[in-house]
C-alpha cells in the first residue's frame, strides 16, 4: 500500500512580510562565519538577525527568505520571517570590534528569524527520530533548493514543544552566487543530499514530490519574491529566479530517484 502524505492547507502569501526595528543586541550566536545574533525588537520580540553585512551579503538573505517561505508552502514548520531595520549606532558599545564591524556594514534593513527560546538541536545519536512523511518532504526539500545545510554535523533543525523546526537556508540556491552554471543546477540531482541528517527516515521520497507539485507554482515562486527586499535583489533579476524555480520543480524527478538511490545506501 502506498502511504499518503497529508497535504496542508494551500499556502497563501502575506501581502508583506513585517517589519520591526532592533532596539537592543542581545548576544552574538557563534555559527559559521556569519556571526547571527539574538536582538529584541520594538515589538517586544526576540529574533536571530541575519546581517546583511555578513559572509555572502544579501543573497544569503535572499536564500533564507526564499527557501524558507518555499519550506512553509510545503508545509514544514519554519520560524516565522521577518525584515529587521537596523541602526548600526546599536552596537557603539559592543566591545567587540568583529561584531561593531559587522553591525555598521549591515545598517538598514537585515533579515531575522522568530527566536524560539528553549528549543534543542535535533540529534540522532542522542535517539531523536522524524515521522517518515516529515523527513520524506524535508529532503525533498532541500533537495529542491540545493541546500548542503542539513547534515548530521550541522542539521539545522531545532525541536521546540515537541515540533520539528527548520532553520537556515541561506547556503541554498547557489546558482545566484554563479548564473554561469544555471543549467546544471536546474537539472542537477544534488548529489549532496546522500549526507542529508533526515534520509534514513524519508521512507515516501516520491509521495513528498506528488505532494510539493500541488503545493508549489510560478504563482508561489513569484509571490516569494516579491516579499525581497529591491535593495536585496534587483526587480529585474525576479522573473529570472521564478523561472529557474519553476524548471527545477519539473525536474524534481532528478533529484527523487537521487535521494532515493542515496537512501538505500544508507539504510
Amino acid at each position: 500500500m502506498v502511504a499518503q502524505i497529508e497535504l496542508p492547507t494551500r499556502y497563501t502569501l502575506k501581502t508583506m512580510l513585517r517589519t520591526v526595528r532592533a532596539t537592543r543586541y542581545v548576544t552574538p550566536l557563534r555559527e559559521g562565519g556569519s556571526l547571527p545574533a539574538i536582538v529584541e525588537a520594538d515589538d517586544l520580540g526576540l529574533y536571530v538577525l541575519k546581517f546583511r553585512g555578513a559572509g555572502q551579503g544579501p543573497l544569503a538573505l535572499v536564500a533564507e527568505l526564499i527557501g524558507g517561505e518555499i519550506g512553509r508552502a510545503l508545509g514544514l514548520k519554519i520560524p516565522e520571517i521577518v525584515l529587521v531595520e537596523l541602526d548600526a549606532a546599536l552596537g557603539r558599545n559592543e566591545p567587540d570590534y568583529e561584531i561593531r564591524e559587522l553591525l555598521t556594514a549591515s545598517a538598514g534593513l537585515n533579515l531575522a528569524l522568530d527566536y524560539l527560546p528553549g528549543s534543542t538541536m535535533f540529534d540522532p545519536a542522542a535517539g531523536d527520530t522524524v515521522e517518515a512523511s516529515i523527513a520524506s518532504a524535508a529532503v525533498w526539500f532541500d533537495a529542491f533548493i540545493t541546500n548542503v545545510d542539513r547534515t548530521a554535523r550541522n542539521p539545522n533543525l531545532l525541536y521546540w514543544h515537541k515540533t520539528l523546526y527548520f532553520i537556515d537556508h541561506g547556503a541554498a540556491l547557489y546558482f545566484h552566487h554563479n548564473w554561469k552554471n544555471i543549467e546544471q543546477m536546474v537539472e542537477s540531482p544534488f548529489q549532496p543530499i546522500r549526507h542529508h541528517v533526515l534520509l534514513p527516515w524519508a521512507a515516501h521520497i516520491e509521495e513528498a514530490a506528488s505532494a510539493a507539485f500541488e503545493k508549489l507554482g510560478p504563482d508561489i515562486f513569484a509571490g516569494i519574491l516579491d516579499q525581497a527586499p529591491a535593495a536585496w535583489l534587483s526587480p529585474e533579476l525576479r522573473p529570472a529566479y521564478v523561472d529557474i524555480l519553476t524548471r527545477r520543480l519539473k525536474a524534481s524527478s532528478n533529484f527523487v530517484q537521487e535521494a532515493i538511490r542515496s537512501r538505500a545506501g544508507v539504510i
